[in-house]
């Protein structure tokens, strides 16, 4: 008997797993509609200008201004005040009134986990509770159960309509969900359903959890992605924290900067008073320090110079822009298709839903028929990331789905 001779082999990642099939095909025509990072029209990763040039001149002050030593255990100052104006407003009386406490987190995963290791150890036991939208990303359930706490679901999706649940969601928050407990949102752009509430939703969202004494925790992995404004994707954000909540952020520049591999994020707490901010980043750098120590630097150096500087924030801001209006056109070129082909089906939810996934509503045995005799490659649940799409493969794509709609039945 070897030492690991008890081990099995672990499950593939049902995302990741998707990304090697696609890997290993040689098919010429194959198209990956799994990985959730944007691509260019030419199915290209893309690094956007206003980083590249940033790049530059964080190599050029390499060695001079700026070095390679360890960052704090919290993130530079600087990473905090900018990242916190972007999430809540220039205007949030929040930061005037230093009450939120901030630290660099691991994108949006990292500080996912240092969230649920603080709400374990620190807060009240009925916080232990976490309800989770049904569906949501895939990495949420591991995050949360990992640190101990119990994940419950909150009807989300509604299949017949492809669009919100919204009496479901909140009859599950206003009779289960138990007063203390916390409530994970996707602040814009949900992942996997590319289904957002509205902003009279929103509003009645945060008034139920208000009265119930629920606890918002904000994910932000998509801001100015979505709607292609910074200030619109923030609305729920920032709606809950000028209703005088305390509640906790997570914010990731994995998709709006292109940041993918930089692993660069915030936590933001959202504390009733200064006092109580500065116990809380205190209590949060013990957290941090026996799991991973301190944050990288270099994602964070790109970060306070792009934000920092406004020449280069309106040019990253444009960017953006161009990035989320990409995908606008390649929702209304799928849908179009569709419809123009006579696809069985109705298809509006292809340009209701935002952001960078689409749950398409297509079943698993049309998803594996795709992948198998047509080389696209997405989800089982039909979830598809619309930056694999582009005017070049738009049309095999249209034709693969109608030929698997019509073979295998709506």
């Amino acid at each position: 008997m070897g030492l690991f001779s008890g081990l099995t082999m672990a499950p593939t990642d049902p995302i990741l797993g998707t990304s090697l099939a696609f890997q290993a095909d040689t098919d010429p025509r194959k198209v990956n509609l799994g990985v959730g990072a944007y691509r260019t029209e030419d199915g290209k990763p893309y690094v956007l200008n206003v980083v590249l040039e940033t790049e530059a001149e964080i190599l050029k002050e390499t060695g001079t201004t700026i070095n390679k030593e360890y960052s704090t255990i919290d993130g530079p100052a600087d990473l905090k005040t900018l990242t916190q104006k972007l999430a809540f407003g220039d205007d949030s009386e929040a930061i005037a009134s230093g009450r939120i406490a901030s630290v660099q987190g691991l994108s949006g995963t990292g500080s996912l986990r240092v969230c649920a290791e603080f709400t374990k150890t620190f807060l009240s036991p009925e916080a232990d509770e976490i309800w989770i939208s049904k569906p949501t990303w895939g990495n949420h359930i591991a995050i949360f159960q990992v640190a101990g706490l119990i994940v419950k679901e909150y009807p989300y999706y509604e299949p017949e309509t492809r669009g919100f649940d919204f009496e479901g969601m909140l009859k599950a928050l206003k009779e289960d969900a138990k007063p203390g407990s916390m409530v994970l949102l996707h602040a814009c752009a949900h992942n996997p359903t590319g289904v957002d509430p509205t902003e009279e939703q929103w509003k009645a969202i945060a008034t139920v959890m208000q009265e119930k004494q629920l606890i918002p925790l904000m994910d932000s992995a998509y801001q100015g992605y979505a709607s292609g404004s910074l200030d619109t994707d923030a609305f729920a954000t920032r709606l809950f924290a000028n209703m005088g909540f305390e509640m906790f952020m997570c914010q990731s520049f994995a998709k709006n900067l292109g940041l993918y591999g930089e692993r660069i994020g915030m936590l933001h707490i959202v504390c009733s008073d200064s006092d109580k901010a500065k116990k809380v980043l205190s209590q949060l750098k013990l957290v941090i320090r026996p799991m991973y120590s301190n944050p990288p630097i270099h994602g964070a150096q790109l970060v306070i110079k792009i934000l920092g500087d406004a020449e280069r924030c309106k040019a990253w801001k444009q960017q953006l822009a161009e990035m989320a209006t990409r995908i606008h056109e390649v929702r209304a070129l799928l849908r179009g298709g569709l419809e123009k082909k006579g696809t069985p089906g109705n298809w509006d939810h292809i340009t209701s839903q935002i952001g960078m996934f689409s749950y398409t509503g297509l079943s698993e045995p049309m998803c594996e028929r795709l992948i198998k005799e047509h080389h696209i490659y997405l989800l089982k649940s039909g979830r598809i990331s619309m930056a694999g799409l582009n005017k070049g493969n738009m049309e095999y794509m249209v034709n693969a789905v109608d030929e698997v709609v019509r073979t295998c039945g709506r």
